[in-house]
């Protein structure tokens, strides 16, 4: 799965995306999240898909159904730089250990600083290693 994340970063980002997260679902699907700035269209995810699709039979990668979709509103947050482009945003965290008897989170991200996520919970800063982050992702404000 790695491998094909690097694989596809760059050929996505040559097309002026950013992939957000791959997954392989049952029966062969992959399922792809892409960003760029200013948002993904239907457009958007049907260029990607003609591209990858093409791509895939040339470099014979295995698969049976191929899905591209946005991110949405709730973004998730997967690489170090997200909590650096997003700061200032509210963010849900869930945690591996729970820090203060707590495993999910809700705050404004302040930023990324050594490989700690700055987040403001309930009016205090607070710190969390990046390693003990399970799942993050923006809250969309209603």
């Amino acid at each position: 799965m790695m491998d094909l994340t690097a694989r596809l970063e760059p050929v996505l980002a040559g097309l002026g995306y950013e992939l957000v997260m791959l997954e392989r679902a049952g029966r062969g699907q992959l399922r792809l999240f892409i960003d760029k700035s200013g948002g993904i269209t239907i457009d958007d995810c049907v260029a990607v898909s003609n591209h990858l699709t093409h791509l895939f039979t040339v470099e014979n990668i295995d698969y049976d159904r191929l899905e591209v979709s946005s991110p949405g509103l709730d973004r998730p947050l997967v690489k170090a730089q997200d909590y650096v482009r997003f700061a200032g945003e509210q963010v849900t965290l869930k945690l591996r250990v729970p820090l203060n008897n707590r495993r999910r989170l809700n705050g404004q991200l302040v930023g990324l600083e050594n490989d700690a996520i700055k987040l403001i919970v309930d009016g205090a800063e607070i710190s969390i290693d990046l390693r003990n982050v399970d799942a993050a992702r923006l809250r969309p404000m209603v």
